[in-house]
């Protein structure tokens, strides 16, 4: 994003409305993946809107997001209040101390980052994630996929045309690349995954090593 630029600054106020029907149930089997506990400390990473990281302020975690959008976070206050912490800052550079985190998160974000800024971001994620914590990812998959998958796939082309022509080349070179197993840091390594959106979707479980 250029500085002094949102390129959310338009859409903050519609995003939910749109996406929320399809990211709902996304991120119920998210929540239901690696289950959060209360007391434990939890970073979105590219948190929006706050609609995921509600998810687990609901169940008694202490939360922090973070975004460069002023208008999505703007939207994340009105919705979360004082039950979370919520940082305007650089993902590539996150303002945390080392092992800050039980579980630190993104979801569908680094699809659209050029490929050296998310390998940098994964890194950060796992410096600020405590060695007994994990990392979960939820982004687009590559592999086979059922006709549901390959339905969504071309609902996502769609949308990754609509955000723009360097959000749909960077989402093209992501898949292109393998997606996000392709670039867990060496520090990290696949606990689990779990396909959803008949393979058009994944969710990662990464733990330290």
């Amino acid at each position: 994003m250029a500085e002094g630029h949102d390129s959310y600054g338009r859409i903050a106020r519609y995003y939910d409305a749109v996406l929320e029907p399809l990211n709902a149930p996304l991120r119920k089997t998210a929540v239901a993946f690696h289950p959060p506990e209360p007391g434990m400390g939890v970073l979105d990473v590219g948190c929006g809107t706050g609609a995921h990281l509600d998810a687990y302020v609901a169940s008694g975690a202490v939360c922090t997001g973070i975004d460069m959008s002023p208008a999505m976070l703007a939207v994340a206050r009105e919705r979360l209040g004082t039950t979370a912490t919520l940082d305007i800052g650089d993902a590539t550079n996150l303002p945390y101390a080392d092992g800050s985190f039980d579980l630190t998160f993104s979801a569908m974000f680094l699809h659209e980052l050029e490929p050296g800024v998310r390998t940098t971001i994964l890194d950060e994620m796992l410096r600020v994630t405590d060695p007994t914590g994990r990392i979960l990812v939820i982004d687009y998959r590559v592999g086979p996929m059922r006709w549901q998958g390959r339905g969504w796939r071309v609902v996502s082309t769609v949308a990754e045309r609509i955000a723009g022509a360097r959000h749909y080349r960077n989402w093209r070179r992501y898949l292109a690349a393998g997606g996000i197993p392709a670039i867990v840091p060496a520090g990290g390594i696949i606990e689990r995954e779990k396909i959803v959106a008949g393979g058009n979707l994944a969710m990662w479980l990464i733990e330290r090593i």
